[in-house]
């Protein structure tokens, strides 16, 4: 029976530790956004299935293990998060709990797959049939990873074919500054086209000309080749 403490699981992955996994992880991370991390070098694959095992964890360990300065450490409780956040058996209170915790240590949950790892359910799955003020509110944040939750939360709703908020958000976010952003906001702006194409075109002919180009892209990724010309056109000529 695992002891389930914070300590124990960071001693699992220590277990699993690799230099060589250590220097990949280093330069995949190898950017502005990662300063100041510490990496342990364990598999991402290998996190998971520990953080699996550790399901259980309380809160206020899986705080520990958000404090830790490791990405790997933040990441297995992010994971664990979420694992929590998907489970039918997960009670009301866990669930605000968890959410709460989210939204209190976002100083922790910093870096893009940290984000994109739990915010979809442990945000969006807690938030889909309560007010989601605080989406609107973390999409004019300072902090560029709360923009990224705002947006990235709305997966969980596209998926239950609401696609309100994800266009709101992507309107608030399209003059964002943030690379990182650009790149969210166009990916969920594509989903949610995939549900609704007429919402995502309406979209576009108001915001194609002067959106970000990375945005655009993702966001017009599956167009047929014309009409990916067209709305990159609006840019150009725009420009």
């Amino acid at each position: 029976m695992l002891n389930l403490t914070a300590e124990t699981l960071i001693n699992e992955l220590n277990i699993h530790q690799s230099n060589l996994e250590l220097e990949k992880i280093k330069r995949y991370f190898k950017n502005e956004y990662s300063v100041g991390d510490e990496f342990m070098g364990v598999k991402m694959g290998q996190v998971f299935k520990t953080a699996k095992a550790f399901i259980d964890l309380p809160i206020n360990e899986i705080e520990k293990l958000l404090e830790s300065p490791i990405h790997e450490v933040r990441t297995a409780g992010v994971s664990i998060m979420d694992f929590q956040a998907r489970n039918k058996k997960t009670t009301g209170d866990r669930k605000k709990a968890l959410f709460e915790l989210y939204i209190n240590r976002h100083d922790r949950i910093n870096n893009w797959d940290l984000v994109d790892r739990s915010a979809p359910y442990v945000v969006g799955g807690y938030l889909f049939n309560k007010p989601r003020d605080v989406l609107y509110e973390l999409a004019i944040s300072e902090h560029m990873w709360e923009r990224r939750t705002s947006i990235v939360s709305t997966y969980f709703f596209i998926r239950q074919n609401q696609l309100d908020d994800t266009f709101k958000i992507a309107e608030i976010l399209v003059n964002d500054t943030e690379d990182l952003i650009h790149k969210a906001t166009g990916g969920w702006l594509r989903e949610a086209g995939k549900k609704d194409r007429a919402k995502l075109i309406s979209f576009l002919e108001k915001h194609a000309s002067t959106m970000p180009r990375t945005m655009l892209r993702n966001a017009i990724e599956h167009f047929d080749k014309g009409e990916k010309e067209y709305y990159l056109g609006l840019k150009a000529t725009f420009h």
